[in-house]
């Protein structure tokens, strides 16, 4: 009977204290789980579709191929509209550039054209340095894109003794892309230019060019965005061919159909180049001299991603 009660009394005192003992040890490992997870970090969520080209219109947009990706690029500006019914208001003449974007990498996106404006040959790389993060750590993607042109016309006639140094030729440019997407539909960029030319027409004329750019995309439909560009120029060259200089104004669509991206624009720039349409824009919207132009993007799957190597489809 001793027995009994004294096996009784020490049930009723050791289950509570080793009640006590796991709740407090469950708290700890409760405690110690929480403190983990509050310490890992969730992936960056980068912002994408900013643009849905690698250019606005004329310019650069903050948008790069990816790895392995070509974008073959067809541009093309027709004459000015208001050159008469004998033109065909523009559509006798036309000023054309083919250009390769290829991506290296999903941060490097290197590209190669040639335009039949002043037969201009020309290339670029451009590089992502920022990405716009969707909860806002990041607010802008930034961008630098930089690159040369070549004119591959006849020299001009020279007096005696005087020499066209093919440096002449040349000219160079860089660029910081500035841009954020305010909300599904509206995207803005800033573009802050400099532009060399190693020979200008006037002792008048600086060799170095500042300008400042501004694009932006308003998405209107699931496929169609309204596009609007503006450079302008501080201290711009006197004239181009005796003619004078204003800032270059594009407004236009995008159109998105599958693999391809076709843009239709209004401009008052002929050049394709950043030499030309930047700082060498001849046309004034006000006195009608407007053009209409296209571009066409067609991307093709170079290298193709881990994971699809053995894939039987070679365009995708």
């Amino acid at each position: 009977m001793k027995k009994l009660l004294l096996y009784l009394f020490l049930s009723g005192f050791t289950v509570p204290v080793f009640a006590q003992v796991t709740d407090s040890l469950t708290n700890d490992i409760n405690a110690l789980l929480d403190s983990s997870q509050s310490t890992v970090k969730a992936p960056k969520q980068y912002v994408i579709a900013t643009f849905k080209s690698t250019r606005v219109i004329n310019g650069h947009s903050v948008e790069n191929v990816g790895k392995g990706i070509l974008d073959f690029r067809i541009d093309h500006r027709f004459g000015a509209l208001n050159s008469g019914v004998t033109t065909f208001y523009g559509f006798d003449n036309a000023t054309t550039k083919i250009a390769f974007d290829y991506g290296l990498t999903n941060w490097l996106m290197i590209g190669i054209g040639r335009s039949t404006l002043y037969k201009e040959y020309d290339g670029s790389l451009k590089i992502k340095l920022l990405r716009q993060t969707t909860n806002n750590q990041n607010p802008v993607s930034l961008s630098y894109v930089g690159g040369l042109s070549v004119q591959s016309l006849p020299a001009p006639q020279l007096a005696a003794g005087d020499t066209y140094y093919f440096s002449n030729r040349v000219t160079y440019f860089n660029e910081l892309l500035i841009a954020r997407k305010f909300s599904n539909s509206f995207s803005l960029q800033l573009m802050p230019v400099h532009i060399h030319y190693n020979l200008v027409d006037s002792t008048k004329d600086h060799n170095d060019l500042l300008a400042l750019g501004m694009g932006a995309r308003l998405k209107v439909s699931r496929r169609i965005a309204i596009t609007g560009e503006y450079f302008y120029t501080f201290d711009p060259l006197s004239n181009v061919g005796g003619q004078p200089v204003y800032n270059a104004l594009s407004v236009g669509i995008d159109i998105e159909t599958g693999g391809h991206v076709f843009q239709l624009f209004f401009t008052n720039s002929t050049g394709i180049t950043e030499r030309t349409f930047i700082g060498q824009t001849t046309g004034n919207w006000a006195k009608g001299d407007i053009h209409f132009g296209f571009n066409i993007s067609r991307v093709f799957t170079i290298i193709k991603p881990k994971g699809f190597e053995n894939s039987r489809n070679k365009i995708w």
